[in-house]
């Protein structure tokens, strides 16, 4: 009976946050606050999903674009992660998801950044030109670096996508980790705990292409420490 009505719940939420989303992006096409204010409206539905999340920022970037580096586990991650996506942020996220209905076009639409990856040519195209964004606009982007989910399991390798545009555009990048979301039922009552924590920003600046076989592995590192550290403590208070 719970997962029914909270898969009835969830429906709805979702719907009316695409309606009135959807109705605002065609007011405001791929504005800069579009991919906030749908973050927004989807962290509403981790307490109808019995989900407790507790967010912990980094010092402040005094709005400095950035790119923000996060780990995926699940499609949870749309009622989790969300809670810390700040404004002037934009998502990079497979040329396939425009063709999923209603989903596809108001992703495009809100603003977020599509890449083939299939197509190395494309895909580095599409890197050259969110770096001019970053630079032109002062957007920041937000980026799953393991590609795929995780399920969980810890936090799989990057590619180094992230970094080399990072790099390129000369800005921090940004860990962000969640806590362990494996056990998330939608026919259980209580979900418990999630943490989502903002680290320390990484600063790129005096780096060049020689230096991301490293980045990636410290950021990497940094992470998956965090992620043990958060996914034991979330444990303890759920």
């Amino acid at each position: 009976m719970l997962l029914i009505i909270r898969s009835i719940m969830l429906a709805v939420m979702l719907l009316l946050a695409f309606i009135f989303g959807g109705l605002y992006c065609v007011v405001k096409p791929r504005h800069r606050d579009n991919v906030h204010m749908f973050a927004k409206l989807f962290s509403f539905a981790a307490p109808v999903l019995g989900i407790k999340v507790i967010v912990r920022q980094a010092p402040a970037l005094a709005d400095q674009p950035c790119i923000y580096v996060a780990n995926h586990q699940n499609n949870f991650d749309m009622f989790t992660h969300t809670a810390v996506v700040p404004t002037g942020t934009v998502s990079l996220g497979k040329k396939s998801i425009v063709w999923m209905p209603l989903f596809g076009q108001i992703y495009w639409l809100s603003g977020n950044i599509l890449i083939d990856r299939n197509n190395r040519q494309k895909a580095f195209d599409t890197m050259a030109q969110t770096v001019e964004q970053i630079k032109q606009k002062g957007l920041s982007v937000w980026i799953f670096p393991e590609g795929t989910r995780s399920r969980g399991r810890g936090i799989l390798p990057f590619k180094s996508g992230a970094f080399h545009t990072a790099i390129a555009a000369g800005v921090p990048i940004v860990p962000v980790v969640a806590s362990c979301q494996s056990d998330i039922r939608m026919n259980r009552w209580n979900n418990g705990v999630v943490i989502i924590e903002a680290l320390a920003p990484v600063e790129t600046k005096d780096l060049d292409k020689s230096d991301v076989k490293a980045l990636v592995a410290d950021v990497h590192q940094a992470m998956a420490d965090k992620f043990i550290e958060l996914s034991d403590e979330a444990k303890r208070m759920s």
